[in-house]
């Protein structure tokens, strides 16, 4: 399970956070004033009814005449054709600003996780992200949307009513309203409480989204280890605490609202008590007893359906915290003002300004440690020519991925520079740096789609013989052809319907595809057998040829022929020389390739003595 810790939020009901996500509600303020104007208009005609049935009652039920009930009739029937109306419009125009603004807010989301830095996907969960993007943004459009319907309705209603109450009789209308202040202490109350509730809920869902998201993704893992059952067990602790989370918050909205409606009943039992009496006293008529009972009971409708909305703004503002949180998070690393305004950004770079990479690359004096304070380098320096291959060689956590992950800027050094060509890369933009660079993992990663669109995917522009010629280079045209569909194969989610080493290869004709000047292979052959490891290593020599390169390497095999084998250790290079050199030295690395070749020769003898 992820022990990544969410943020934590204190606060009421926050208007700045409310003010914010209304600004998507702008783009579509057509809709608004529509579904504004259509709101009004259907609470209007609610609080016309009951007086409709009031004069109903006192000029055709007592008076026992029929005289104008055709009028009436016709009235009453435009005005629920009128409502019919404004009801299909207020779906038209609520549906339109939901889906709006859920995509709007998506679309925000999205833009900014493509500009956020490395490390906030080192330690983020993809579940927490997926709970953002998905069920907390849906939850804001639908509380935005049908939120404000069921307001504006409500007050047009409620403050009708009051009207109309208050000019018929203002001593019978004082009494039957007598329990609002009340009404709003509760609600203050049960608020908070609510909003509580709803944010722990939240943050259980976010946490149990990331549980799918990690089981989904490591059920191999699972499997293997026989996992099941401690998995299924830890799932069952968060679902619980999800369960118990959302039982109390049901609990304080199942309390509130029946709160609600007892408070609603005791104003329509005082209107009755003091309303009977006045009809027998032949102070007011019995069509308007009839008219302030009516009233009373819609009067708290709203009051019940606005304390409804009120407990679903309560947990769209759990959602709405976490969103604008992503929404917020800014990238570690950004390129200057200076920098921008001459070079551009990933969505809009000014490559006519972009300088050529030759591809020397200087590490400077550089220091770096992570966030929690572990120090992986401390005054490291590196001199790279332009086309020269590079082998980081060492001990897991010595710092070779630490070396690459700055080369590429994914991470920037604490102290010190990194210089490419000469000139410090923060002078560049990270759009430059990146649109240059040529990163082949370890697990290669590949899109759902075609063969076809997985290489395109490194040059979109590219055209079908382009990415041909790049898959032969890679040696992968020839596996490709023999695929059912050849470059239009699905490649599957993932790429699950190949191989490792037949994604690996692809993965290399979509990198080589974009023609990038410095290369990075991060045990790029690890994960292959020995044949496709071979077609791979041609394939290597083959890329490389001319570019500047950093090669990660488990197997040192692969490396031999690199130009500079680097043994790291602690964050130093402790050695430095090609294959021949360092063999001759017999160190570190001499000791390393030649328990490794002897175990790959013991390997190799076993498996002829098993034929």
């Amino acid at each position: 399970m992820t022990t990544f810790q969410e943020q934590e939020y204190s606060k009421k009901i926050d208007l700045n956070l409310w003010r914010r996500l209304f600004k998507y509600v702008i783009p579509y303020k057509k809709n608004l004033i529509r579904l504004t104007m259509v709101m009004v208009a259907v609470g209007g005609i609610d609080v016309i009814f009951p007086l409709m049935t009031r004069y109903a009652i006192d000029n055709f039920v007592l008076k026992g005449s029929f005289q104008g009930l055709w009028i009436f009739a016709a009235v009453y029937g435009l005005l629920v054709l009128a409502q019919a109306t404004n009801v299909k419009l207020l779906a038209l125009n609520a549906g339109s600003i939901e889906t709006g603004v859920v995509y709007d807010i998506r679309r925000e989301g999205f833009d900014n996780l493509q500009q956020l830095s490395f490390s906030y996907y080192d330690r983020t969960p993809v579940g927490w992200m997926m709970a953002r993007m998905t069920s907390d943004v849906q939850r804001i459009g639908d509380t935005i949307a049908w939120g404000l319907v069921d307001m504006v309705w409500g007050f047009t209603m409620m403050v009708g009513i009051a009207v109309v109450m208050l000019t018929i009789n203002v001593k019978l209308a004082l009494i039957s309203l007598s329990v609002v202040p009340l009404l709003a202490i509760v609600s203050v109350y049960f608020q908070q409480k609510i909003l509580k509730a709803h944010r722990k809920v939240r943050k259980i869902n976010s946490r149990i989204t990331g549980a799918f998201n990690e089981g989904i993704m490591g059920a191999k893992t699972t499997k293997t280890l026989v996992r099941e059952k401690e998995n299924l067990m830890e799932f069952k602790e968060l679902t619980l605490d999800m369960f118990n989370s959302s039982v109390k918050a049901a609990i304080y909205s199942a309390v509130y609202l029946p709160l609600v409606v007892t408070l609603g009943s005791i104003g329509t039992g005082l209107a009755m008590w003091y309303g009977g009496k006045a009809v027998m006293l032949e102070s007011i008529s019995y069509g308007t007893l009839v008219l302030f009972i009516s009233y009373t009971i819609q009067f708290f409708e709203p009051v019940r359906d606005l304390a409804r909305i009120f407990s679903e703004f309560q947990s769209a503002q759990a959602s709405a915290e976490r969103i604008m949180s992503l929404i917020d998070t800014k990238p570690e690393i950004t390129d200057t003002p200076e920098v921008l305004e001459k070079y551009g950004d990933v969505f809009q770079p000014k490559k006519e300004n972009w300088p050529e990479i030759k591809g020397n690359i200087t590490f400077k004096n550089v220091s770096f440690s992570y966030k929690d304070g572990e120090k992986v380098l401390e005054n490291f320096n590196l001199d790279v020519k332009a086309g020269q291959s590079i082998a980081l060689v060492g001990e897991t956590g010595s710092g070779k991925s630490t070396i690459v992950n700055l080369l590429c800027r994914f991470y920037e050094p604490v102290s010190g520079e990194i210089l490419i060509d000469g000139v410090n890369y923060k002078e560049r933009s990270q759009a430059w740096l990146q649109s240059n660079l040529g990163y082949v993992l370890q697990t290669p990663h590949l899109f759902s789609g075609t063969v076809k669109d997985n290489i395109r995917y490194g040059r979109l522009d590219a055209s079908n013989e382009d990415i041909i010629n790049a898959a032969k280079m890679v040696n992968a045209h020839d596996f490709i052809m023999k695929l059912e569909n050849g470059y239009d194969t699905e490649v599957g989610e993932g790429g699950s319907r190949l191989s490792t080493g037949e994604k690996q290869l692809i993965s290399f004709a979509r990198a080589i595809l974009a023609d990038p000047r410095i290369f990075v292979l991060d045990e790029a052959t690890s994960s292959v057998d020995t044949e496709t490891e071979k077609i791979i290593q041609d394939a290597i020599q083959k890329v490389l040829k001319g570019r500047t390169s950093f090669i990660i390497a488990h197997r040192l095999s692969t490396i031999r022929s690199a130009d500079r084998i680097l043994v790291i250790s602690d964050g130093k290079i402790i050695e430095d020389g090609n294959h021949a050199k360092l063999m001759r030295e017999k160190g570190y690395y001499y000791k390393l390739y030649t328990n490794q070749f002897m175990e790959e020769q013991e390997k190799e003898i076993l498996g002829k003595t098993n034929i």
